[in-house]
């Protein structure tokens, strides 16, 4: 039984039935933006952050942006056509809507998706793998969230394939980047390290989350350039994610990790506060 909720361009629809056009520049060459955040007892949890980065996405491809009240339609739309899902992910997708089949654009309307659906809440840790690519830092889409993520596929492919739940980039300059749908961390010497914005990752909003919150909390934490080669030192290393939130990594490659002392006061402080408020 097909559990995801779909709603498009205004009305609700069932996900097996054909409700985009097979000439969507989403389809055909990835043209577009989507936003990811977790639901936990049929809420959604950083619903504002979210629907600003999707702004920013939108204005970096030139697409126009979208009502954020549209948006807040389809999720209530989606979130309330059944039952509370306990747990789960919602997504909203905007489009470049009817094009040609290259990358040109024609003057039409955005397509505008919203879907829930729930899924298995992820462990407190897991095991990552370093890629063998890398993200470009000066690319036109560099830290934008945007539909093309074949690359991402791939990368996550080779990470299953060798018993870890995440794959981690280096940037072209072979600084530590990000994972396929996640933002990565490193604790040296009782210090949080990060790498910045400019390092080609893409802003996560955990992330950002767990940057306000630790410096609130005094927590000594920065973003910095990091040598990918800091993955082989680092005292503890974790991801943070919109699903995820804060998941200690246990192994990096052929090397094990304890969760240490800090992943679990970080995770212990994140999820405090993001149980005091639903919309940070």
């Amino acid at each position: 039984m097909n559990q995801v909720r779909v709603w498009v361009n205004g009305r609700l629809t069932n996900a097996d039935t054909a409700s985009v056009s097979a000439v969507d520049h989403g389809v055909t060459v990835g043209d577009g933006g989507f936003e990811t955040a977790k639901i936990v007892g049929g809420i959604p949890y950083a619903v504002t952050r979210h629907l600003a980065r999707l702004d920013r996405t939108l204005d970096g491809l030139g697409l126009p942006l979208v009502s954020h009240d549209l948006l807040r339609e389809g999720i209530e739309a989606v979130l309330t056509c059944g039952p509370p899902i306990e747990f789960g992910r919602l997504r909203w997708t905007v489009t470049g809507g009817y094009g040609p089949l290259g990358s040109d654009r024609h003057d039409s309307e955005v397509t505008v998706i919203v879907t829930a659906a729930p899924q298995a809440r992820p462990a407190a840790t897991g095991e990552v793998v370093l890629t063998e690519w890398v993200r470009n830092e000066r690319s036109a889409t560099a830290g934008l969230k945007t539909t093309s993520y074949a690359e991402n596929v791939v990368a996550l492919a080779y990470a299953k394939e060798r018993g870890a739940v995440e794959a981690l980039f280096a940037n072209t300059r072979g600084d530590l980047c990000e994972g396929t749908g996640s933002n990565v961390f490193v604790v040296v010497d009782g210090v949080l390290l990060t790498p910045p914005v400019s390092s080609g990752c893409l802003p996560g909003i955990a992330r950002e989350l767990t940057l306000e919150w630790c410096r609130e909390a005094g927590l000594p934490v920065a973003e910095e350039d990091l040598p990918v080669g800091v993955l082989g030192s680092a005292d503890e290393v974790f991801l943070t994610s919109s699903i995820k939130d804060v998941m200690a990594v246990t192994r990096v490659g052929e090397r094990r990790l304890a969760a240490g002392e800090v992943t679990s006061a970080v995770r212990e402080l994140y999820g405090r506060r993001l149980g005091e408020v639903v919309d940070p």
